[in-house]
């Protein structure tokens, strides 16, 4: 093996030692000061503060004298500023306040007015206050005074004259009648088939009470302005276009003239809406809804004029083929206002949709205008004859005697109702009294039935030997009719 070769590795060196820092000297102490010289610094610090004080009390008590007269800094008298003022000249001051104050009233559309001091008679209730004031302020608590201002601000009574300030308010143009405007809540208007809400009015109408409160304070108070509007002087409207009420009375309405009544009966029609009925409605001043009865009432009186048939004019073939035109009596239809009247008031409030015949105190055999039917007892005066027809056919007929025209007691001419009737009744008048076995009357006292006394009907024997107005029969007419005649017929005298 090859010889392995020797590395000298060199020796390190000793680091090298800082070089030795020179010792620190220790801090030197302040000479000590003498007696002498802690005696005079003493003297000189006394002496200083002496005269601090002795400057300061002589400004204390400077200030103190200068307030004996005079009121603290940042005293206020009914918001008027008299700082360092005396007695006197606050009076004179106040007094020059009082003489030139003026108390503007703000009002709506940039108006204003003015109610001067002298026009109530505003002044102070006694002078004394002033010093009465000045003397609660201490000149040695001037300080304490000067620094707490609220404690100096100060109010002093002042009066006024009722009368002249009720009405010096009272003569404000504001109050004018010509210039007010009163308020008014949010209308309704029927427009095409509905309504529609018409926009409240905000007027400018003022609460005199209030504004009388609220000036007799601000003058009292020196107070220069009322807004009359952020005060709240003004009397507004209950309620507006927006309140939940008002769309709900609009509503409502609108319910009441979606009522549709179709009123029919033979061949007449009659067709109730809202076209009309929105005449009828009203809205208060506190948003209640009322349907005018006499409007319906109205209405109904018209409803009866077209429905109604008592008493009108009838074109009728008698028996002898001949058209005879009677008029009269009480035959026909009659609506009952009352009922109907009530109805329309209910059904309106529903907003109904109906069909119905009126609501009729009595109707009539047969609708249309031929409302006479094929039903009923003909009664011809002149020839002193009677027919009964029931469903188109002759049931009977006979002569009869009516009455006593000689005696005015002549059968009245008209249409009348069989009212009733009965069998087996006694007959009474002024100088009669007599039995029939068939009573049907048709007219108040006046009736048909049977006359078994006479022993001849028809021909003249009405004229001077008739009835007291009844329609006199032979017993076997009287008994046909009475077996098939029925309450409501028809019977026709001409």
């Amino acid at each position: 093996m090859p010889a392995k070769e020797l590395i000298e590795i060199p020796e390190e060196e000793p680091p090298e030692e800082p070089p030795e820092e020179p010792p620190e000297e220790p801090p030197k102490e302040p000479p000590k000061k003498t007696v002498k010289q802690l005696t005079q610094q003493y003297r000189k610090f006394l002496t200083g503060g002496i005269i601090l004080l002795f400057t300061l009390l002589v400004i204390y008590l400077g200030v103190a004298y200068y307030f004996k007269d005079h009121f603290y800094f940042g005293t206020e008298i009914n918001g008027i500023d008299v700082s360092g003022e005396t007695v006197e000249d606050v009076k004179a001051l106040m007094a020059a306040e009082l003489n030139a104050y003026t108390l503007n009233l703000k009002e709506r559309e940039g108006k204003t007015e003015q109610i001067k001091a002298g026009d109530v008679g505003l002044q102070f209730a006694s002078e004394g206050e002033f010093k009465e004031i000045k003397d609660s302020q201490s000149c040695f608590k001037w300080i304490l005074g000067c620094l707490l201002t609220e404690v100096s601000k100060k109010a002093v009574i002042l009066k006024y004259d009722e009368k002249l300030l009720q009405e010096r308010i009272g003569r404000l143009l504001c109050f004018k009648p010509e210039n007010i405007i009163e308020p008014a809540n949010p209308g309704f208007k029927y427009v095409n088939n509905s309504y529609v809400i018409v926009d409240e009015v905000i007027g400018n109408k003022v609460d005199k009470d209030l504004l009388y409160s609220l000036a007799a304070d601000a003058m009292c108070n020196l107070k220069n302005e009322i807004d009359l509007e952020s005060r709240g002087c003004y009397i507004e409207p209950q309620y507006d276009s927006k309140s939940p009420q008002v769309i709900e009375v609009k509503n409502t309405l609108n319910r009441y003239i979606a009522t549709k009544i179709t009123y029919t009966s033979g061949d007449i029609n009659n067709t109730l809406d809202g076209s009309r009925i929105n005449e009828w409605l009203a809205v208060d001043e506190n948003l209640n809804i009322t349907v005018s009865e006499e409007k319906v009432k109205g209405y109904v009186s018209e409803l009866s004029a077209a429905f109604n048939t008592v008493g009108k004019t009838r074109s009728f073939t008698a028996s002898s083929g001949e058209t005879i035109t009677v008029s009269g009596g009480d035959y026909g239809r009659s609506v009952n206002k009352v009922e109907e009247t009530q109805f329309l008031l209910s059904a309106i409030s529903k907003g109904e949709t109906i069909t119905k015949e009126p609501a009729f105190n009595q109707n009539t055999f047969s609708q249309g205008n031929n409302d006479i039917g094929n039903t009923y007892v003909e009664i011809s005066l002149a020839n002193q004859h009677l027919w009964f027809y029931k469903n188109g056919s002759l049931i009977v007929q006979g002569d009869t005697v009516t009455g006593n025209v000689s005696q005015n007691y002549a059968t009245r001419k008209g249409v009348f109702r069989l009212k009733y009737k009965s069998g087996n009744v006694i007959l009474r008048g002024p100088d009669y009294a007599v039995h029939v076995d068939f009573w049907m009357p048709f007219d108040g006292g006046i009736g048909m039935h049977d006359a078994t006394w006479r022993s001849a009907f028809g021909r003249n024997i009405y004229l001077t030997n008739g009835s007291h107005g009844c329609v006199n029969l032979p017993y076997n007419v009287a008994k046909k009719i009475f077996n098939n005649i029925t309450p409501g017929t028809p019977v026709i005298c001409y």
